[in-house]
Order: C-alpha cells, then sequence, then structure tokens
C-alpha cells in the first residue's frame, strides 16, 4: 500500500494534518476516519490494514486541537468549527478522488462530528459508521466540570481543564492502552468552551436522528465504560431512514478497532462497505 501525509487548509485557514493510505490496483471507494477525543488519526491501523487490501482508500486528518494539527490542545470556540473542518476535508477529499463513493467513519467524539455534519449538510456522502458514538456517555461529564465549563466558558473560555479518562477501558489489549498512554500526540486537555460546546453538540444532535438520511452502520460494544452503548441503540431506534443497521459486540470495549476480535468487526464493517458500493 501507499502513505502520503500533508497540509490542508481548515474553515478558517487553520492548517490541519492529513494523511492517506492507497491500495496498489484502483480504489473501489474511500473511507474517510474521524477520530475521537485527544487521540489523532494515526491510531487508526487496523482499519487501514483490514480495508486497504480490500481495495479501499483510507483517509484521516487530525481534528483542530489534536494531532499533528494546529490549535490550542482541546479548544473550540464553537462546535461549528469542528463540522467546517469535516466539509473542507470532505471538499479537499473530492478533488483527490473524483467519482469514488465516499464512506464517513466517526469513533466516540468523532462519532459526534458526523452525526452532527450529515444532520446539516450530508451531500456527497454515501454512507456513515458511526462507532462508540457519546450519545451516553458514562461518567466522563461529571458534575463538577460540568458547572466548571459552564463558569469559565464565558469569561476565559480557553482554561485548560483534564479528563479524567479511565484509560484501561479503551481496550482489553494490554499493548493497545499502554501505547495509547505513551503516544506523544495523545492528550487528556479540554477546555471550558469545549466543554459546553460539546454538551450543547449532544443534547442537539440526540434530537435529530429523524434528520438522518444516509445510509448508517452504527457499531458499540457491549462492555463500553466510556460510552454506553444504550446510547447508540436509542438514536438507531430513532432514525427514520429505512437502511440502518446496528451491531453490538458482546465484551468487547471502547475501541473496537483495536479490541482483541477487532477482526470480526472490521469484517463486518467491509461487508457493509460492499453492499453499499
Amino acid at each position: 500500500m501507499k502513505h502520503s501525509e500533508g497540509i490542508l487548509r481548515g474553515a478558517d485557514d487553520l492548517e490541519l494534518y492529513y494523511q492517506y493510505w492507497q491500495p496498489e490496483r484502483e480504489a473501489r471507494a474511500v473511507l474517510a476516519i474521524v477520530h475521537g477525543h485527544g487521540e489523532h488519526s494515526g491510531r487508526y491501523a487496523n482499519v487501514v490494514r483490514s480495508l486497504v487490501p480490500c481495495g479501499y482508500a483510507v483517509y484521516g486528518f487530525d481534528q483542530r486541537g489534536y494531532g499533528r494539527s494546529r490549535g490550542q490542545r482541546g479548544h473550540i470556540d464553537s462546535w461549528a468549527e469542528y463540522r467546517e473542518d469535516l466539509g473542507a476535508f470532505l471538499r479537499w477529499l473530492a478533488n483527490q478522488e473524483p467519482h469514488r463513493p465516499v464512506f464517513l467513519m466517526g469513533h466516540s467524539m468523532g462519532a459526534l462530528v458526523v452525526l452532527d455534519y450529515l444532520v446539516h449538510q450530508p451531500g456527497g456522502i454515501h454512507g456513515a459508521i458511526i462507532s462508540a458514538a457519546p450519545l451516553e456517555p458514562a461518567g466522563v461529564a461529571k458534575p463538577s466540570l460540568v458547572l466548571l465549563s459552564r463558569l469559565l466558558s464565558r469569561v476565559c473560555p480557553r482554561f485548560p481543564l483534564r479528563l479524567a479518562l479511565d484509560t484501561s477501558a479503551l481496550s482489553r489489549d494490554a499493548a493497545v492502552v499502554r501505547a495509547y498512554v505513551k503516544d506523544p500526540l495523545v492528550h487528556g486537555t479540554f477546555t471550558a468552551r469545549w466543554g459546553t460546546e460539546s454538551l450543547a453538540a449532544l443534547a442537539r444532535v440526540k434530537t435529530r436522528a429523524t434528520d438522518v438520511n444516509v445510509p448508517i452502520l452504527f457499531i458499540h460494544g457491549e462492555a463500553d465504560r466510556l460510552n454506553y452503548p444504550e446510547g447508540s441503540r436509542n438514536f438507531f431506534e430513532n432514525v427514520a431512514f429505512a437502511d440502518k443497521t446496528l451491531h453490538v459486540y458482546p465484551e468487547m470495549y471502547h475501541e473496537l478497532h483495536n479490541d482483541i476480535g477487532y477482526e470480526l468487526v472490521m469484517n463486518d464493517l467491509e461487508r457493509w462497505l460492499t453492499r453499499h458500493l
């Protein structure tokens, strides 16, 4: 496979890092990945290794304030910045891969970004994969942090706070957890404004399931201790679009693509993509 990387411009001209992997033969379609909070586009190697040999090009970018992209760590002035950055990324991608079907995959916070994008401006997308969506977050939004974020968001929006993430809940594979902890591009920071904007986006998206109008696949680990699977189940039930699928995997943790047994998840994902080409 071939790997390339570079810089594209976000909606407000912010520099965003991107990378992509191409099969040796002509790609059948494109999977565009939107990563979760605190991480970056380089943590999806199992997705790349599983799909590129099947003829899919895999693209990813580091969202503003994450990985190799510019911006204060874990900060946004408005949630719309994520949506607009994703739009800029997809427009750039369309020029790179004209006439190829494009599927969006969002994981965790990235799933919320993708869902928000879908209910606003889903043009040009052939389908979406929603992984471990934070529709029912488990203990992350502690009342004390919520109160502090709301107080500081108005007077000191860039004030940094720490997210007490239980890293052992990411994967049952201890090597994955160790790599996450040691990764210099991973951080656990968010700002007061990010906190209030994220809560508002979550509340807004949860009410708009009926606005989803593209084929959609929800995947979630039954044993996800960070984002409860009930959130995905409830949202799925409220999606009116007929072409919808939900897979909840027994015993699996938060990062399905990095958990023990990820091969089953990737096989299901590849079959779903093939059906929608």
